[in-house]
């Protein structure tokens, strides 16, 4: 017997609880690399438009062996921030995105 396979309709921004568009953080996490901060720009810079105010700001673990990346953006809609999170995700040289 095979199980069916269910999806849930894509969440729309009347199903969010954030009111768009708003000010959204996002906190990136991976292991420090001269690559990792421009990576994170090059995935966020692909949803954005050319003229989006971006604060990014970057901590180092107290080792020095991890970085977080926090980029603080003005999010249009919930389908940009869920495009946004699986790029993060789907990068090899992100450990997580929150």
């Amino acid at each position: 017997m095979v199980a069916k396979q269910t999806t849930d309709p894509p969440m729309t921004d009347q199903d969010s609880p954030l009111s768009f568009p708003c000010d959204f953080p996002i906190k990136v996490m991976g292991r420090t690399s001269d690559t990792l901060e421009a990576e994170v720009r090059t995935i966020i810079d692909r949803h954005t438009t050319e003229t989006a105010q971006l604060e990014i700001t970057t901590r180092l673990s107290k080792g020095g062996k991890y970085s977080s990346i926090t980029i603080r953006l003005r999010a249009d809609s919930r389908q940009q921030l869920d495009a946004i999170y699986r790029d993060l995700t789907a990068c090899e040289q992100v450990l997580m995105a929150l």
